[in-house]
């Protein structure tokens, strides 16, 4: 019941969103942007963390896309409570876990096809990582994005307007991006500046993709990405789970 529910809800929202290409490439702009014209920047400079440019730069805007994109799913469901779509779901017998897990999977799969597209444009402007640290990436990008979309559901349906909800995302996604080196490793920061970006579960994330991606699959730091983002995962579905259902969702 619960497969049957989670498909049927998966592929109504999958189907909206492949019928808005504007909004799949919309999405995909801004790490396109920093790709095209912030990558060529570091070309040549000693950023340490081994590898090229390319393979410390790319795994950060991956992340950034699944960030950005999930933190900010819950506007869907502002606008759907406001149209009454959440409300025709509360009289039906559909799992609320399925409610849930149908739309962060439509949110997954969205982010990943745009995570091939922006690996395509780092190949053609010099990108070179062995295939499966790109596969191992595109999992992290999924999980990240479960685990945000899940929150940021979780968010929307305790707020009533955009105008309450849009403050708290950029509350969350501003010192995440800032603190997690996503657009340079933390290794180039102040002693304490790397110390206090160890609190963002993004770093771990944004570590064991830059390993994955020169081909170092047995280090620390994947293995603490494995697991920081499979407990974050669990923990935010687990959350959302428990505010659709006392929502009546």
């Amino acid at each position: 019941m619960l497969l049957q529910d989670t498909a049927l809800v998966y592929g109504r929202y999958l189907r909206q969103s492949l019928r808005s290409r504007f909004a799949l490439l919309f999405g995909l702009l801004m790490p396109l942007l920093y790709l095209v014209f912030f990558g060529p920047l570091l070309t040549g400079l000693p950023l340490g963390g081994g590898g090229s440019s390319w393979q410390l730069l790319v795994p950060g805007l991956l992340l950034q896309l699944a960030l950005f994109g999930a933190a900010f799913a819950g506007f869907g469901i502002i606008v759907e409570k406001g149209q009454g779509v959440v409300e025709r779901m509360r009289v039906t017998p559909v799992s609320r876990l399925a409610l849930l897990l149908g739309r962060v999977l439509r949110d997954a799969t969205v982010t990943v096809l745009q995570a091939v597209l922006l690996v395509l444009a780092a190949v053609v402007m010099g990108l070179r990582a062995p295939l499966a640290g790109i596969l191992i990436g595109f999992a992290f990008v999924a999980l990240l994005t479960v685990s945000l979309g899940s929150l940021s559901y979780a968010v929307a349906m305790k707020v009533n307007t955009p105008q309450e909800f849009g403050p708290l995302v950029n509350a969350v996604t501003m010192p995440s991006m800032l603190l997690s080196g996503l657009m340079l490793p933390m290794s180039l920061a102040p002693a304490w500046l790397d110390v206090l970006s160890h609190v963002m579960p993004l770093r771990y994330l944004v570590d064991a993709v830059r390993d994955a991606y020169v081909g170092s699959y047995t280090t620390g730091h994947l293995l603490r990405g494995v697991l920081v983002a499979c407990g974050l995962a669990v923990s935010a579905v687990t959350a959302g789970t428990r505010v659709f259902r006392t929502a009546g969702a």
